[in-house]
């Protein structure tokens, strides 16, 4: 694999003058610093994606990527839009067979976090947007949600399967700052005991402790949070607006004494990166209060392979190579992979490894020893408003 992928994406850099500059060295799993590029003067900071890739679904699109603004994020750049609109649907069934979950809702679409190697880029094309920046940029607001979900769970046929929150995007977002949609779905499945988990990589989740505090009691909250890496210059590059690892501990510690069963999610576990960290990343969640994990390994399916190609090389140039022959290793010679049961785990010798690193300090730390499940026996419809809704 050369070092610049060919592809027929339409690629626009955005103009910043501005360079990333780390200020501790980043190491692989034997401890060697990895060389750490600028990124080069028109490096976006802020961003995980660096361009607009095409969108598959369209024929006709610009070429170039026109800067609005400056919004005011710290390491200011390119401005985020939030577009409001009124959904018809907010619990969606999950058909995939190796997710774990069989429904999910998602009140915004994109995903200002900017995670390089995020799955649901590929997902932002169905809405008419690039998989690159755009996902980042143009946030889908579904202002309606909360009465969405009342109005699905009072049709008489809802057996109270628990739905996850975050199944495609996380839903303590930026965006939740402002419009609180995650807190009103929390407050319906409340009302209605409606088991619920959820997965974010955000500390905004301790502002609803006290919502999640009630519906613990009741069982029916379990929530993980998602920690990739104790590096702060490797997370800032490679989810550029999430939590960092210590505030993200943070909120294991609180929600977990707050009574909520707390987990870790490792995901992805990229070779010649961060799958080195595992270890130390299931003894802090541990000791912190968390009492189950899960770990998926890099994917990089449709759009997502060129921005994770575009965005390794460009941060470490003299390591990349190794990265993405490592990845290929782990896909059968691909870096994409649809395989129901192996799409999530890779195969090889590499993603062996990291299996069973998993399971010996999953063990070593007591993580997923208790037989646990939600509560689904509690739900109960208000009375008094079914007919009016059917």
């Amino acid at each position: 694999m050369s070092a610049k992928l060919q592809q027929d994406h339409h690629k626009v850099t955005p103009q910043n003058n501005e360079s990333i500059k780390p200020a501790s060295p980043i190491t692989n799993e034997n401890g060697e610093e990895l060389e750490q590029s600028s990124g080069g003067p028109n490096y976006i900071q802020g961003r995980g994606a660096q361009y607009n890739t095409k969108n598959r679904f369209q024929k006709n699109e610009s070429t170039r990527e026109h800067i609005e603004g400056i919004d005011n994020w710290e390491e200011g750049n390119v401005k985020t839009q939030y577009i409001e609109q009124q959904s018809k649907t907010i619990v969606n069934k999950v058909e995939s067979k190796d997710v774990g979950m069989g429904y999910s809702m998602n009140p915004y679409a994109g995903c200002e976090h900017g995670c390089i190697y995020c799955y649901a880029r590929d997902v932002h094309e169905y809405w008419g947007y690039s998989a690159g920046l755009d996902f980042e940029q143009k946030i889908i607001v579904k202002k309606n949600a909360p009465q969405l979900l009342r109005k699905f769970l009072m049709h008489p046929k809802w057996d109270a399967t628990p739905i996850m929150l975050s199944g495609n995007t996380d839903c303590y977002q930026p965006a939740e700052q402002k419009y609180r949609l995650t807190r009103g779905l929390l407050e319906v499945c409340n009302e209605f005991n409606q088991p619920v988990g959820i997965l974010t990589k955000n500390s905004c989740i301790l502002k609803d402790k006290d919502v999640l505090q009630e519906m613990a009691k009741k069982k029916i909250i379990s929530a993980m949070v998602s920690i990739t890496s104790f590096n702060e210059d490797l997370r800032r590059i490679m989810e550029p607006r999430t939590t960092t690892a210590k505030q993200k501990l943070k909120v294991i510690n609180e929600l977990s004494k707050a009574g909520v069963r707390m987990g870790v999610m490792m995901g992805p576990m990229i070779p010649g990166l961060n799958e080195h960290e595992m270890q130390r990343i299931m003894k802090a969640a541990a000791d912190n209060g968390a009492t189950f994990t899960a770990y998926t390994f890099i994917r990089l399916n449709g759009a997502i392979k060129f921005l994770f190609h575009d965005w390794l090389y460009k941060n470490f140039p003299n390591h990349a190579d190794k990265v993405w022959h490592l990845i290929e290793q782990s896909h059968d010679g691909k870096v994409n992979d649809t395989r129901w049961g192996v799409r999530m785990r890779g195969e090889g010798h590499i993603a062996e490894i990291v299996a069973q690193q998993y399971k010996k300090y999953g063990k070593l730390y007591n993580m997923n020893a208790e037989e646990w499940s939600l509560d689904t026996s509690l739900f109960k419809r208000p009375s008094g408003i079914q007919g009016s809704l059917f």
